[in-house]
């Protein structure tokens, strides 16, 4: 089984905080990963992101493909039904085209009512617009010029002012956390992105949902299957969860605030659980032999080969993101590597 690695940067930091400092640190934490052999670089969206204040995602990776000569750009993921199509058919073509053929075209609906609200939409519409959407994007990439009329827009002879590098398109990754999203991930993507939050058993659970609506699509399964997991690696267990603890419960602490959690599945739905709960195969921590391990029990039952590690929240500081960045490409990966 091969298997690729990918960086997520967070972009997100306290209030007050200097962000054209912490955006040097970005670009550097991408310097690394392209030069230690990453895979791909990602980068979420959310809006009005208070505590936090956050770097928006398409001009970032658009000025991290400067950066890097090796990294697929993830926009991993974007709320496409808050937007218009052609608006975003032309600005990811864009981005693909001046990576060279690096883009992946992370998409979902997201779940913050202040996000629907600011946008002029609501939860109820959002799976009807982003149907729309990305039906409305793959033709205006693949087609000169296209008829549609959407509940929220009109495309009348409309063309793509700039078709993608990658044919037809970017290959398409769809991010879902119901049974019926997944169902709909099938039907309508290249893969399921599978999210970071839920535990090994909800996963694999929700495969065989997966495998099921690809088989009733008479779709075969797909070559790449990835996900996004928190990780932090030291030099041992116990230094690992003292280092990341205060940075990551911080983060999930605000995940619950804006009701993440009420979109995952029953059961495993609950992210204001203490920490040692929370963790509990859920995030890689540990030593780097522990960590190999945990990956290797990850991906061997669910197939997944692409791993997006989030290995940083919040006001983390700079050169704890950095170490665990050499650890885990010059210890953990190999491991993991030579254990599938």
């Amino acid at each position: 089984m091969t298997i690729d690695f990918g960086i997520m940067t967070r972009g997100q930091y306290p209030a007050g905080d200097d962000m054209g400092a912490r955006f040097k640190e970005l670009a550097e934490q991408v310097r690394l990963a392209d030069k230690l052999g990453f895979a791909s670089l990602t980068k979420g969206s959310h809006y009005s992101t208070a505590p936090f204040q956050d770097f928006q995602q398409l001009p970032f990776l658009a000025r991290m493909a400067a950066e890097t000569s090796n990294l697929r750009l993830n926009a991993g993921i974007v709320l496409l039904s808050l937007h218009k199509p052609l608006d975003l058919a032309e600005q990811l073509a864009t981005l693909d085209v001046i990576s060279d053929g690096r883009l992946i075209f992370g998409c979902a609906l997201g779940y913050r009512d202040v996000e629907f609200r600011a946008f002029g939409t609501s939860q109820q519409e959002s799976v009807k617009r982003f149907v729309e959407n990305l039906t409305a994007i793959k033709r205006l990439w693949a087609e000169d010029a296209v008829d549609m009329r959407g509940s929220h827009f009109e495309l009348v002879s409309a063309a793509c002012s700039i078709k993608p590098t990658q044919k037809p398109y970017p290959p398409i990754w769809i991010g879902a956390n119901a049974d019926p999203a997944i169902r709909r991930a099938a039907r309508l993507g290249d893969c399921w992105y599978i999210n970071p939050h839920n535990r090994v058993d909800t996963i694999l659970r929700q495969l065989d949902i997966y495998k099921r609506a690809l088989d009733e699509g008479g779709k075969p399964f797909p070559k790449e299957l990835p996900s996004r997991r928190e990780l932090f690696v030291a030099r041992n267990r116990e230094e690992a969860i003292r280092l990341c603890k205060p940075y990551l419960a911080k983060k999930y602490e605000v995940y619950h605030q804006w009701g993440q959690d009420k979109v995952m599945p029953e059961g495993d739905n609950d992210l204001s659980l203490p920490f040692d709960d929370l963790s509990e195969d859920r995030f890689f921590l540990g030593g780097p032999d522990e960590v190999a391990e945990q990956i290797v029990n990850f991906c061997k039952p669910t197939g997944i080969n692409h791993l997006v590690f989030s290995i940083q929240w919040a006001d983390m500081p700079q050169n704890l993101v950095l170490d665990t960045m050499h650890i885990l490409a010059e210890e953990v990966m190999p491991r993991v590597r030579q254990g599938l």
